[in-house]
């Protein structure tokens, strides 16, 4: 069990070092050392999310930080997100926040959709998950 934490905070370390970066399940998997089948069912299990899940999910709320933040273009935000069109970067931030890229940046408030994961001894944080494994083994 231990062990497979560990290869899962690699995957996350990973990605958060590389969010800017071309990624995806083959070259992860290369790196890490498991089949991406295996590497990616691991990582479902302890995080209850996918890899190709998390990292969309936290390249746009890197986005949309970035919108409300700064002044950069759209499209190089949707660039550096990891998307070959403003078109395609728009329809997949207004599925996560329901706003477009540029109602999102007029409103000016910054809401994160995935903090990083940080994988800790019996249970991982994530703010939006509110720690449920921990609630068990307490409850129990």
């Amino acid at each position: 069990m231990k062990f497979k934490k560990e290869v899962v905070k690699k995957v996350i370390d990973y990605i958060e070092n590389n969010l800017e970066q071309e990624i995806d399940l083959d070259k992860i998997a290369e790196i890490i050392g498991y089949s991406k089948f295996h590497l990616n069912r691991m990582f479902t299990e302890e995080t209850n999310v996918t890899i190709h899940k998390y990292l969309q999910i936290r390249r746009l709320t890197v986005a949309a930080e970035k919108l409300v933040k700064t002044n950069m273009p759209i499209i190089q935000i949707a660039y550096e997100a990891g998307y070959h069109s403003q078109q395609a970067f728009s329809l997949a931030f207004k599925q996560i926040y329901l706003y477009s890229p540029k109602i999102y940046r007029d409103r000016g408030i910054f809401v994160p959709k995935q903090q990083k994961i940080s994988m800790c001894k019996h249970f991982y944080s994530n703010k939006n998950h509110l720690f449920i494994k921990e609630i068990r083994g307490r409850a129990a």
